[in-house]
C-alpha cells in the first residue's frame, strides 16, 4: 500500500509512523485507518523492527474523526467508511473503526510508544491507550469528547482507560468530555512523563533505542501479551500458568543462553532469535480474534 495520510520509516531497528494531514490537525479518516494497519502489519512481519514510535506531523497528534462531512459523520448510514469496512460483528452490527487500528496495535509483537505532539482528541487519544508508553510534550492537550458530540466512547477505551488511570479518572474525563493539558493528563496517570516540545521525539527515540540495544525480540514480544492478557486474568493462577509456560520454553532456548552468557562477559548481546520465526506457541493470544 502506498501512504497519503501517514509516514512510515524505518531506522536502527526503529519504525516511525507519523500521523500526516497536518492542515487538518491530522484528524482521522478511514484511508488513515487503513493505512495504519497496513503499518502493522508490516511491523510485525519485520524482524528488522524492534520498536514502534507513533507521532503527528506539524502541530497536532491527532485532533480525532474528520467532521467535515457534518451531522451525519458517525451514521453508518451515511458515512460507512468511518466503520470498520465490512467487518461486523458476530450479531450484524458494524465495527467501530477505531477499535479495529486499536485491537491491531494491541496484536502488534513489538513495543509502541506514543509521542504525543499536540492535541490528542477523541479517536486521537483513544488510539493511544493500547500504546505500552505514551509520552507527552508540554504542548500537548487531551480529550475524551465524545459526550459532548452525543456518542459514546470508543476505539475499546472504556476497557483500557479505567485500568490505565483508574474508573474514578476516567468517568471524570468521559463524562465531561472536556480538554485538559499534559500536566493533568501526567497527574492522572494517562501518560509517563511530560517532556518540553523540542525534547518529545529524542526522548521517545531514547527510549526505543534502550530497548534495541539490551533486549531479546522475543523476550520482549512475549512480555507484551503476557502483561496484557495478565490484566483481564481471573486470578494469579492464570498469569502464573503463562509465565510458567514461557519460562519453560524460553529458558532453553538461545536468547537465554546469549543474555547469560554476554553479562557474564560483560559486553553487548547479540539475540539470535526472530520474532518470525521463534516466538513460543505458548505465547497468550492478546486480544482474541473474535468476540467470544
Amino acid at each position: 500500500m502506498e501512504y497519503a495520510e501517514i509516514g512510515y520509516r524505518v531506522e536502527d531497528g526503529i519504525a516511525t509512523i507519523t500521523l500526516n494531514r497536518p492542515e487538518q490537525l491530522n484528524a482521522y479518516t478511514n484511508r488513515m485507518r487503513l493505512e495504519t494497519l497496513d503499518a502493522f502489519d508490516r511491523i510485525d512481519a519485520d524482524d528488522d523492527v524492534r520498536v514502534v514510535v507513533v507521532t503527528g506531523a506539524g502541530r497536532a497528534f491527532c485532533a480525532g474523526a474528520d467532521l467535515s462531512s457534518g451531522a451525519g459523520t458517525f451514521d453508518y448510514e451515511q458515512a460507512p467508511e468511518m466503520f470498520g469496512g465490512e467487518e461486523r460483528l458476530q450479531d450484524g452490527t458494524p465495527r467501530d473503526g477505531g477499535g479495529t487500528v486499536v485491537l491491531r496495535t494491541a496484536r502488534c509483537l513489538k513495543p509502541v510508544i506514543g509521542a504525543i505532539n499536540g492535541p490528542a482528541v477523541g479517536v486521537g487519544v483513544t488510539m493511544t491507550l493500547p500504546m505500552d508508553v505514551r509520552i507527552a510534550s508540554d504542548k500537548a492537550r487531551f480529550g475524551f469528547v465524545f459526550a459532548r458530540r452525543g456518542i459514546v466512547t470508543e476505539a475499546a477505551s472504556s476497557w483500557y482507560l479505567p485500568r490505565i488511570v483508574g474508573i474514578s479518572q476516567a468517568m471524570e474525563w468521559a463524562m465531561t468530555g472536556r480538554v485538559f493539558p499534559a500536566a493533568e493528563a501526567l497527574a492522572g496517570g494517562l501518560v509517563s512523563r511530560v517532556v518540553p516540545h523540542e525534547e518529545l521525539l529524542p526522548a521517545a527515540y531514547e527510549l526505543a533505542r534502550e530497548v534495541v540495544e539490551n533486549t531479546s525480540a522475543v523476550a520482549v514480544a512475549s512480555i507484551r501479551r503476557l502483561m496484557y492478557a495478565g490484566m483481564s486474568a481471573e486470578t494469579p493462577w492464570q498469569a502464573h500458568a503463562n509465565d510458567s509456560r514461557l519460562m519453560t520454553v524460553l529458558g532453553a532456548a538461545a536468547d537465554a543462553g546469549e543474555g547469560i552468557e554476554s553479562f557474564l562477559a560483560k559486553r553487548p548481546p547479540a539475540f539470535p532469535m526472530k520474532v518470525s520465526r521463534d516466538l513460543p506457541e505458548a505465547v497468550p493470544d492478546f486480544p482474541r480474534h473474535r468476540e467470544d
